[in-house]
């Protein structure tokens, strides 16, 4: 499925699509970015697990959460699992850039996954994070979900590897996405 836009209004229909798909193809585990908590509360008591994975604290503003205590105490008591961590294709090589600038590694693999949108680099970066954190098993495909900006609008099925094996991770199906990037 394609979007003719991106943003939050795609937010109802993606999770649709995305349990769905997770239902036709036995998955377990949903991955979702979700910095307010309004789009992983979307897939909770939906007949999967949730993982969901927040900005890292002082991403907007040094020492700030984004997602405020409350909320996140309401996901995890509805059993989600939240990750706020570094995320993968950001952290040191992004200080590097702002000190220094010029361009590193992580943020090549960035920019050149945002060819298919800011979407599905997110889903990429958010199912090896959760990998990494050991919330999702090793070699089984997940469903990730995540958007432009807020909401969602995008969802893979993806087997993710670990940070050191970046490289072996599979985008199995793009469930859907923006046509406009």
């Amino acid at each position: 499925m394609y979007w003719e836009q991106k943003g939050r209004a795609n937010t109802a229909a993606t999770v649709d699509l995305a349990l769905k798909r997770a239902k036709e193809l036995g998955i377990k585990q949903v991955v979702v970015a979700s910095n307010s908590g309004y789009t992983a509360e979307q897939f909770l008591d939906r007949g999967v697990e949730v993982i969901c994975v927040t900005h890292h604290i002082g991403f907007m503003s040094p020492g700030e959460d984004e997602m405020p205590p409350q909320v996140r105490q309401k996901l995890a008591e509805r059993g989600a699992r939240l990750l706020t961590t570094t995320h993968l294709l950001a952290g040191v090589d992004r200080a590097v850039r702002n000190k220094f600038g010029g361009l590193y590694p992580a943020e090549i693999i960035a920019q050149s996954l945002r060819m298919l949108g800011q979407g599905v680099k997110v889903c990429v970066e958010i199912a090896g994070m959760a990998l990494d954190a050991g919330l999702i098993p090793y070699g089984q495909e997940v469903v990730a979900v995540a958007g432009s900006a807020t909401g969602a609008d995008t969802a893979v099925v993806i087997v993710p590897a670990h940070s050191n094996q970046f490289f072996d991770t599979k985008v199995k199906e793009i469930i859907c996405k923006p046509r406009e990037i």
